[in-house]
């Protein structure tokens, strides 16, 4: 049977997460972007909108996840050598975790960035999307560090 978690015995406590993933781009893209000579703009700016409001709709796009007050979400995006690093924080006081929520940020700043850049690339790839962190629940989780 599908059902919601029940969650009303757990007391509310601060839970914060973090997620992250990578956009590999071409050096050509890359360049562009750092040139602000994107066809559609500045896609780094939009997701940063995007993963916002994504963070905020994660209940409605997940079905049995919680509909969870925010009381943070921040992404963090970073050129690499081969493309982008996108790290987002959630952070709520409730009685159930952001994981979801951070992961989505990610999921969809990610899902930006490939739209607004399809145009100047067609083989992008969006890669290595993870929960790094999450503190504040029952069980603590901290990712093993990537090799």
């Amino acid at each position: 049977m599908l059902r919601m978690v029940d969650v009303s015995g757990k007391e509310a406590t601060t839970r914060p997460a973090v997620a992250s993933g990578e956009v590999l781009l071409s050096s050509t893209t890359i360049e562009k972007l750092k040139a602000n000579e994107n066809p559609k703009g500045n896609p780094l700016e939009i997701a940063r909108i995007a993963r916002i409001t994504a963070a905020k709709k994660t209940s409605e796009l997940i079905p049995l996840c919680h509909q969870i007050a925010l009381s943070k979400a921040d992404v963090r995006i970073e050129f690499l050598d081969d493309g982008l690093s996108i790290e987002a924080e959630a952070i709520t006081t409730a009685q159930t975790g952001v994981e979801m929520e951070a992961l989505t940020a990610v999921s969809v700043a990610a899902l930006t960035i490939y739209d607004m850049c399809k145009a100047v690339q067609k083989d992008i790839e969006i890669t290595d999307i993870r929960l790094e962190s999450k503190t504040g629940g029952k069980s603590d989780y901290q990712a093993k560090t990537r090799v």
